[in-house]
């Protein structure tokens, strides 16, 4: 059982956002049969077996195990995972696409960002699984608090410097059996919680200010790279790079 699994069709989409059914998909995190899941759901056993049928055919629910009780036969199904995420190609043509964002600046870009890379890493997730092979991935998830707004742009300041550095000093466009990769450095405020809750927006904290050191940052990174790019791109031939060990 995978840890978390995506949706990609929007027939099982349906499937596994139907309320009952991702109860029992949520029962089914351990295998368990019609019979033992229709007294925690409330429904008859017949109703249950209608609903794993339709998980199963989705590919939702696996069998795990079938006993046999004289002339019966027991199935006890399991979940194929202990989480799923609905991918953006289960909502077809209205799906997220961050080609026709408008504002590359705002908080909802980032969404178009976070749903274009739960489609690419599962693609490539069950591309790599057919191959019996890991997909190389990296991923940094930590907390931070800034006491104001300006340490906040400072940090901002200082990350693109580093990315900037790191970019010009690893990319390369021309290097024989190389593999590009994407790279998205993302940041959001936390959900406000208890007391952070009744904190007030100050003044340097207001949507004006945030947006000039979004586009700050975003403006210097952008350009960065571009001239990395572009020094990268076309290499002089009687030059080697040279990284020390």
């Amino acid at each position: 059982m995978w840890d978390v699994d995506v949706i990609e069709d929007p027939a099982a989409a349906a499937v596994a956002l139907d309320p009952v059914r991702s109860r029992l998909l949520a029962e089914l995190a351990e295998p368990g049969s019609a019979a033992a899941l229709a007294p925690k759901v409330g429904l008859s056993r017949q109703k249950v077996n209608y609903h794993l049928r339709a998980l199963e055919e989705h590919g939702l629910v696996r069998v795990a195990e079938e006993r046999r009780h004289g002339g019966l036969t027991e199935r006890l199904l399991v979940a194929t995972a202990r989480s799923f995420v609905v991918a953006p190609a289960a909502l077809g043509s209205v799906a997220a696409d961050t080609g026709k964002a408008r504002d590359r600046l705002s908080a909802r870009y980032l969404i178009s960002l976070a749903s274009r890379m739960v489609g690419e890493v599962a693609g490539l997730v069950r591309k790599a699984e057919r191959a019996g092979k890991r997909l190389p991935t990296l991923c940094i998830d930590t907390e931070l608090r800034f006491r104001d707004a300006a340490e906040r742009a400072a940090f901002t300041e200082e990350l693109t410097c580093a990315l900037s550095g790191l970019i010009a000093r690893y990319h390369d466009e021309c290097a024989p059996g190389g593999r590009s990769y994407r790279l998205v450095v993302a940041s959001h405020p936390l959900p406000a919680t208890g007391a952070a809750s009744t904190e007030s927006t100050t003044a340097a904290e207001s949507p004006a200010v945030q947006e000039v050191a979004r586009a700050a940052a975003g403006s210097k990174l952008r350009d960065r790279t571009a001239e990395t790019m572009s020094t990268k791109s076309a290499p002089e031939p009687s030059r080697r790079r040279e990284r020390k060990p």
